[in-house]
């Protein structure tokens, strides 16, 4: 008798059921992804562009990992240079690099554009109209140098992947020391980097890490220019890669396993999640975001420059991931573009 009243009523109770959760759904909303543009494709025969940054002329500088599809191609590295509607201006040979070049950007002082050569572990001092390099830092260890910042005072931070450590030297350069050696800083996961992106928030009382192995972000502590104990201000976010701090000293983080921009509060609240991987187009290069590794703002604050390394792991000694396979059919190379908003976030009682 139950059943039957059951399936006598089933139709108008599954009806109502489904109204109630497309109400839900339409009250809560998903994340607005914001919708990715192709900024810039690279040119023929480039490998997977890694660092950017956008220089004080309003120009966007990329240099590549030194990666594609068959595997680590040879070097010297390449320097990019684009204008901001994505136009390439030119093509630099990155003199006497090998071809792993990582993070750049512009001293906010000397206004030197660095450039960190991951392969032989050095930061270079570069003209980025000739190519034409010098030795700017180094340090000891087996490192992986990955991502680059700077204090009020001009000294530069560089995060070693591999070592767990914060590097610093002054405006100068030279021999750099171990400013942070912190176990949050290692890399204990996959993909196997450790300390990456790196910025100092506005009050230049925090300097935040990305640790991408552990999908974390690390705070650490600065008072007078002396770091305190490190902490981890949230983990979860996959593949955490490059950083970028707005003018509220909201995160931008590029996931590059997720392939998305998380954007979190100064707490570690989530925020906004951006952009998404849509594919690959039939001249093989990527849709969207795909394996994002550095973000920077445009000049003027309005949009947000993203790179698309679209690594296969497994041609960096690593192991298969999501995106292994569709990074093996990328024969282009892009950066992308995305309105650097945060779209309202409402919760099913608004």
């Amino acid at each position: 008798m139950t059943q039957s009243l059951w399936r006598a009523g089933a139709p108008a109770m599954i009806c109502v059921c489904l109204l109630t959760l497309i109400g839900h759904v339409t009250a809560a909303k998903a994340w607005d992804r914001g919708d990715v543009e192709l900024f810039a494709t690279l040119p023929a025969g480039a490998t997977g562009p890694e660092g950017l940054t956008v220089g004080a002329d309003g120009k966007v500088y990329v240099t590549t990992f030194g990666f594609n599809a068959q595997g680590a191609q040879p070097g010297p590295g390449k320097l990019y240079v684009f204008n901001d509607d994505g136009k390439l201006l030119r093509q630099v040979n990155v003199a006497g690099s090998t071809s792993h070049l990582l993070g750049l950007a512009f001293h906010p002082t000397t206004h030197a554009l660095l450039v960190i050569d991951f392969g032989a572990g050095q930061v270079l001092n570069v003209d980025s109209q000739t190519g034409s390099a010098s030795v700017f830092m180094t340090v000891t260890g087996s490192s992986g140098l990955n991502a680059l910042t700077f204090d009020s005072s001009g000294n530069v931070y560089v995060s070693d992947s591999s070592q767990g450590i914060i590097w610093k030297t002054g405006a100068s350069g030279g021999a750099a020391t171990a400013w942070v050696t912190d176990p949050l800083l290692l890399p204990n996961g996959i993909p196997p980097f450790g300390a990456n992106g790196l910025a100092f928030n506005r009050a230049g009382n925090a300097l935040f890490v990305a640790n991408t192995a552990n999908d974390s972000i690390v705070r650490i502590p600065v008072t007078g220019g002396t770091p305190g104990a490190p902490q981890a201000l949230v983990y979860s976010i996959n593949g955490a890669d490059g950083i970028v701090l707005d003018r509220n000293d909201n995160i931008w983080v590029a996931a590059n396993q997720s392939d998305e921009i998380v954007v979190i509060d100064p707490t570690g609240k989530v925020i906004a999640k951006l952009g998404d991987f849509d594919g690959i187009r039939k001249d093989g290069t990527p849709r969207g975001l795909f394996f994002p590794a550095s973000p920077d703002f445009s000049k003027d604050g309005k949009n947000l420059f993203v790179t698309n390394l679209a690594l296969d792991l497994r041609l960096a000694g690593g192991p298969q991931t999501l995106q292994s396979q569709w990074a093996d059919q990328v024969k282009r190379y892009t950066i992308s573009r995305i309105k650097a908003r945060i779209p309202d976030f409402k919760g099913q009682d608004d």
